[in-house]
């Protein structure tokens, strides 16, 4: 299988759409996937809750992040950096800036590294504290080839089949990379 471009557009059920890499792609069991990357960085509000200031808890709700996007744009604007409503998840176009000592490892309460993060920016928004980072860490999407020849994000009841067999996907997809 062969795509002959080196990005695609996806979209999600809502209309929003994500540019991105296409760093591999595979045919299992008769069904052509991709991996992608984004190209513009994933980024993720989180907030702390009043009693643990040390685990910051990302902002899932759709309707939360609806409320808190125009002050997360305006202040990540200031940082020239755009943010913007995209496919699977929230992104930022422009440089990012450069790693400072400030940006630490998240940690579970056993000291294990989770997944390392870059803070961007930190606003207020009805007294709480919200802060934006993006992870330092590859963030890839599965996708499969759609009937219309189209890129499509698995819907949960695909992923969830095809969960089974994702070791040996990964196997295939980071051989190269």
């Amino acid at each position: 299988m062969t795509w002959d471009v080196p990005t695609i557009t996806i979209t999600d059920p809502a209309g929003r759409q994500l540019n991105c890499y296409i760093e591999h792609a595979l045919e299992v069991e008769g069904q052509d996937y991709l991996l992608l990357h984004p190209i513009d960085s994933p980024v993720e509000i989180v907030t702390w809750e009043q009693d643990d200031d040390d685990t910051p808890t990302v902002v899932e709700s759709e309707d939360t992040i609806k409320v808190l996007f125009p002050t997360a744009k305006a202040v990540l604007a200031e940082e020239n950096l755009s943010l913007k409503e995209s496919a699977v998840t929230l992104t930022v176009a422009g440089e990012l800036p450069e790693l400072s000592e400030d940006d630490d490892d998240e940690m579970d309460g056993d000291g294990e590294e989770l997944e390392a993060f870059q803070w961007l920016a930190s606003f207020f928004h009805n007294d709480q504290e919200y802060a934006v980072y993006t992870p330092l860490d590859p963030f890839f999407i599965l996708a499969r080839r759609g009937a219309d020849g189209e890129p499509e994000l698995l819907s949960p009841e695909e992923f969830e089949r095809i969960e089974s067999i994702l070791p040996n996907l990964e196997d295939h997809f980071f051989e190269g990379l």
